[in-house]
C-alpha cells in the first residue's frame, strides 16, 4: 500500500517538509535552519523582520516574538478545508461516514493499525483481523505473528487507517523508524511551554510534520510515548494521550539525569571491553590484580562483581551493577557466572578460596598489632621469672606435623623408683607475653582461633611472634606451663601439679618419625618409650569409664603455588590409632583433665568442657569392625558438647570426670583464656575474668571456631576432590564400606585419600569390607563426586 500524505504549501513554501522527501524527519539543525528561512516570509507582514535566535539551549532561550507554532496553526486552518484523504489499492483512510455498527464497541474493525503491549518490554505494531471471542482480537504485528490480543493491550490506535494490508506492515514501520527525530520534540516543548498549551499525537504530528496524516501521527504517538524528558501525559482519552509539557525546572533535571545515565552507560561499555579484552587474553598476559585497583571506578564494578560472587552485596545498587555487568557479557545472573568471570579475567585465581571472602576471614594484622607484637619480640622482661621451675634436664619430645608453625605442646616421662610413671605436659605460656585486653588479646579473641587451610595458615597471633616468642624450640629454652602427672598403675591420676617453667625441647619429631622411633625401640629413647607405655594405660582406663573410642583415618593436603592454575598437591593419612597420635591425644587428654581438677580444687572459673554419653550404649555397636566403621557409626549418635564456667562436668565420651582444653594456647583462644585464669592464681592475683564473662567470650569464640572448623573442612575437601579430579579414569582406590544408605547404595571411605562418598555396590557386599572403585567425575567447586565399584579388594 502507498498511503499519500497530504502536504500544505504557503508562499511556494512546503509547510514542514518536502513532498519527494516523505521518510525523512526534520533534524533539529534543519528545522531551525528552515525557521529562520521562513521568517521574513512569514513575519513581514506583522510587522516583524528578524527570526528570534535558538542558540544556548532550551531553557535559556529569551524570545520576544509571537511563536511560530501560533502562525503555523493559522496557516493550517487555511489548509484543513482542502485537506483529503486518499486510498491506494484496497487501502482505505477511515472516513466520517462509518457507522457504529461496523465497529467493535471498542472501536475496532479488521484492517486497523493499533500499537500494543506484547509483553514487560516489548511495544509491537500490529494489523488487526478478526474479533476473537466477546473481547479480544486477532492481529498479524510486525513480525507477521498472529496473535489474541486483549483491549487493555491496545496502547494506541492509528487514525485515519482502514483495510491496511498487513504485508504492508514492515514497510510502514521502516517509514516511520525513519522519520523519527527525538531532537525536534525540544521545539515543540519550547511552544507549547510558553503558550501553557497541552498537545495530542495528531496535533505534534501537524505541528511538526505539517499534517494528521496516519504515518506523521503514529512518529508523532512514538515521540511522545518515548520521551522522558519534556513531556507527560495529562489524561487518557480512550487509546489515546493527551501530554502537557514538564515545567523547565523539571527538565532540566530529567535531562541531568540522562545525561548522567548515558555518562553511566559509556564508562559500563568502557569496563566491559576492558573485562572482554582480559579474559580473551593469553594466561600470562591477563592484567594483575592490583591494576583492576587503580581507577576507582573500574575498581568499584570489580568489587560489586566480587561482592556478587560471594552472595555479599553491601546494597541493591552494588547488586544491580554487577546483574549489568553480567548481562552485558552474556553471562547468567547467578553467583557461579561472576566466579567465573572474576577467574577468565585473572582477577581470582583458578582455585580461589570463596569461603575466606564469604566468611570475612582475617587474614592480616593491623598496624598496630604489628607494632605491638614487634614491641614485644623485644621484650625480655618476665614476671613469673622467680617463680618458675627449672625442667631443662628433662628429655622433651615436641610431636606435630611436618608444616606446624606454632609448637605449643612437648611431652616429658621417667619411671620413679615405685614403679610408678612420672608424664610432664608442657604447654607454651603465651600469657607471659600478652596481656589481658591489650591490642593483641583484642586480635586475637575476633580472630577466635588459628584457621589452617591446605594452602595456607592464618594465625591468631602475628606469625612472628608466634614462631620466635610463643612456640616452644627445639634445643631453646623456652617458657612453659608444665602439667606434671603420677599415674596408678591402673592409668588414674595419683598426684599432679601444675607450675611456671622452663624447658630446652630435645626433639621436634612428625607423627610419622615419632612412630618410627617407637618401633625402633632404641634404648636411647626410652622416655618416647614410657610416654606410649603411658598413652595405653590412659586409654584403657578411660574405655573403663565408658570413654567412645572413635579414632579413624584423616587426610591431611599440602598444597604449593595455590594461586597457579596447576598447583601441586600432596595428601597425607594420619590414621588416629596409629602409635604416635595415639600417644599424643591421650597426653593432652590427660592435661586437659588435669586442669579441670585443678580449677575444681582451687574454685578457678574455668571454660569447662563436657559432653554426654549418648542413651545408646557402644555396645550396640560391637559387631561392627573396629576403626573406621565403628567410629562413624559411634560419632553420628554422639550428643552435643556442654559448657560451664564454676565447676568442671563429666565428658562422658572422653570418659573423665571434666575437661579443659589448655594444651594449644598459641591457636586457640578459649585456651589462653584458661591459662589467663590458672596464671593469675598462680601469682595470686585476682582472676582476670569472672564466670559470666567467661561465658560471653566463649559464646563468641565457639561461633569463629564453628566458622574456622567450616572452612577448613571445605577447603579439605575441595582439595582432595581436585586430587581425584586429576586422577587418571583407569586408576583403582580401595574404599572401605562404611555403611548403607539404601538398597545397594553404600557410603564408602577412600583409604589412600581419606574421603567419603556414596557408591553403588555389588550384591554380597557388607559393611566392613573393601572394594575397587574408579573416579568417574569430580568437580571441586560443586562438590560432586561419583564414583563406580570396579571389584571386591581380596
Amino acid at each position: 500500500m502507498k498511503l499519500k500524505m497530504a502536504a500544505g504549501a504557503t508562499n511556494g513554501y512546503s509547510l514542514l517538509r518536502s513532498s519527494t522527501s516523505l521518510s525523512a524527519p526534520l533534524s533539529a539543525y534543519r528545522l531551525r535552519s528552515f525557521l529562520r528561512q521562513r521568517s521574513s516570509a512569514l513575519f513581514a507582514n506583522r510587522g516583524f523582520h528578524r527570526f528570534p535566535s535558538y542558540g544556548g539551549g532550551a531553557l535559556s532561550r529569551k524570545i520576544a516574538i509571537p511563536r511560530f507554532v501560533d502562525l503555523v496553526t493559522e496557516e493550517l486552518a487555511e489548509l484543513r478545508s482542502k485537506k483529503h484523504l486518499c486510498a491506494a489499492g484496497k487501502t482505505a483512510l477511515l472516513s466520517n461516514d462509518l457507522t457504529e455498527d461496523k465497529l467493535d464497541k471498542h472501536g475496532l474493525q479488521k484492517g486497523m493499525l493499533l500499537e500494543f503491549q506484547k509483553d514487560s518490554e516489548r511495544v509491537l505494531l500490529a494489523v488487526t483481523q478478526k474479533p476473537d471471542g466477546k473481547k479480544n482480537w486477532m492481529v498479524y504485528d510486525q513480525n507477521g505473528v498472529m496473535s489474541s490480543i486483549k483491549p487493555q493491550q491496545i496502547t494506541y490506535i492509528v487514525p485515519g487507517v482502514n483495510g491496511f494490508d498487513h504485508a504492508e506492515l514492515p514497510d510502514f514501520v521502516q517509514r516511520a523508524h525513519n522519520m523519527l527525530d527525538h531532537s525536534i520534540l525540544e521545539f515543540a516543548w519550547s511552544e507549547m511551554f510558553e503558550k501553557n498549551k497541552f498537545v495530542s499525537t495528531e496535533e505534534l504530528a501537524e505541528i511538526v510534520y505539517g499534517c494528521r496524516d496516519p504515518l506523521e501521527s503514529y512518529c508523532a504517538h512514538l515521540l511522545l510515548s518515548r520521551d522522558d524528558i519534556y513531556f507527560t501525559v495529562k489524561e487518557n482519552k480512550g487509546f489515546y494521550s493527551i501530554y502537557q509539557p514538564r515545567p523547565p525546572g523539571q527538565v532540566e533535571e530529567l535531562m541531568n539525569r540522562k545525561l548522567a545515565k548515558e555518562a553511566s552507560d559509556k564508562e559500563l561499555e568502557d569496563f566491559i571491553q576492558l573485562l572482554r579484552s582480559a579474559r580473551a587474553s593469553a594466561v600470562s598476559d591477563k592484567p594483575h590484580k592490583s591494576s583492576w585497583k587503580v581507577d576507582e571506578k573500574v575498581w568499584s564494578k570489580i568489587e560489586s562483581l566480587e561482592a556478587y560472587a560471594v552472595d555479599l552485596c553491601k546494597s541493591d545498587e552494588q547488586k544491580k551493577i554487577a546483574g549489568k555487568i553480567l548481562r552485558s557479557m552474556g553471562l547468567p545472573k547467578m553467583s557461579s557466572a561472576a566466579v567465573q568471570l572474576l577467574i577468565d579475567i585473572g582477577y581470582f585465581p583458578v582455585h580461589i578460596n570463596l569461603d575466606l571472602l564469604k566468611y570475612n576471614i582475617r587474614t592480616e594484622f593491623s598496624e598496630e598489632v604489628l607494632l605491638e607484637a614487634e614491641d614485644l619480640l623485644l621484650a625480655s622482661s618476665d614476671a613469673d621469672e622467680s617463680n618458675r621451675k627449672d625442667l631443662t634436664s628433662l628429655k622433651v619430645y615436641a610431636i606435630d606435623v611436618d608444616e606446624a608453625d606454632e609448637l605449643d605442646d612437648a611431652l616429658s616421662a621417667m619411671r620413679l623408683q615405685d614403679r610408678r610413671i612420672k608424664l610432664w605436659i608442657h604447654v607454651a605460656d603465651p600469657t607471659s607475653y600478652v596481656q589481658p585486653h591489650s591490642s593483641i588479646d583484642r586480635e586475637a579473641r575476633r580472630r577466635g582461633t588459628s584457621v589452617f587451610l591446605p594452602t595456607a595458615t592464618f594465625p591468631m597471633f602475628p606469625l612472628e611472634l608466634a614462631m620466635k616468642k610463643m612456640s616452644l624450640q627445639q634445643g631453646i629454652i623456652c617458657r612453659a606451663v608444665s602439667v606434671s602427672v603420677i599415674l596408678h598403675p591402673d592409668g588414674s591420676i595419683s598426684e599432679y601439679a601444675i607450675e611456671n617453667s622452663v624447658i630446652r625441647p630435645t626433639y621436634m619429631l612428625t607423627y610419622e618419625s615419632a612412630t618410627e622411633l617407637l618401633h625402633m625401640n632404641l634404648e636411647e629413647e626410652a622416655d618416647l618409650k614410657l610416654l606410649s607405655e603411658a598413652a595405653a594405660l590412659r586409654l584403657q582406663w578411660r574405655c573403663q569409664q565408658g570413654a567412645v573410642d572413635t579414632a579413624t583415618i584423616e587426610p591431611r593436603v599440602k598444597v604449593s603455588n595455590g594461586d597457579d592454575p596447576e598447583p601441586g598437591i600432596n595428601v597425607y593419612i594420619e590414621d588416629q590409632a596409629g602409635p604416635a597420635m595415639r600417644l599424643v591425644s591421650e597426653m593432652m587428654i590427660l592435661c586437659g583433665e588435669v586442669v579441670a581438677t585443678f580449677g575444681c580444687d582451687n574454685n578457678i572459673s574455668l571454660p569447662y568442657r563436657g559432653q554426654p554419653q549418648t542413651n545408646i550404649p557402644a555396645s550396640t555397636f560391637s559387631h561392627l569392625p573396629e576403626g573406621p566403621v565403628r567410629s562413624s557409626a559411634l560419632v553420628k549418635i554422639m550428643r552435643a558438647a556442654e559448657m560451664d564456667f564454676r565447676m568442671p562436668i563429666r565428658h562422658g565420651v572422653l570418659g573423665i570426670p571434666g575437661y579443659v582444653q589448655f594444651s594449644s594456647p598459641i591457636r586457640r583462644y578459649v585456651d589462653l583464656l584458661a591459662h589467663y585464669q590458672v596464671k593469675a592464681f598462680l601469682r595470686g592475683e585476682a582472676l582476670p575474668f569472672s564466670s559470666g564473662q567467661l561465658e560471653g567470650i566463649v559464646a563468641a569464640v565457639n561461633s569463629q571456631g564453628k566458622i574456622a572448623r567450616k572452612l577448613s573442612n571445605i577447603s579439605l575437601r575441595y582439595w582432595l576432590l581436585e586430587f581425584l579430579r586429576r586422577q587418571t579414569r583407569e586408576r583403582k582406590f580401595r574404599a572401605l564400606v562404611l555403611r548403607f544408605i539404601k538398597d545397594r547404595s553404600a557410603s564408602v571411605l577412600l583409604l589412600e585419600v581419606g574421603v567419603q562418598a556414596s557408591v553403588l555396590v555389588s550384591l554380597g557386599i557388607q559393611v566392613g569390607d573393601d572394594v575397587f572403585v574408579t573416579v568417574i567425575e569430580a568437580h571441586p567447586r560443586d562438590d560432586i563426586l561419583l564414583l563406580k565399584e570396579v571389584g571386591v579388594a581380596q
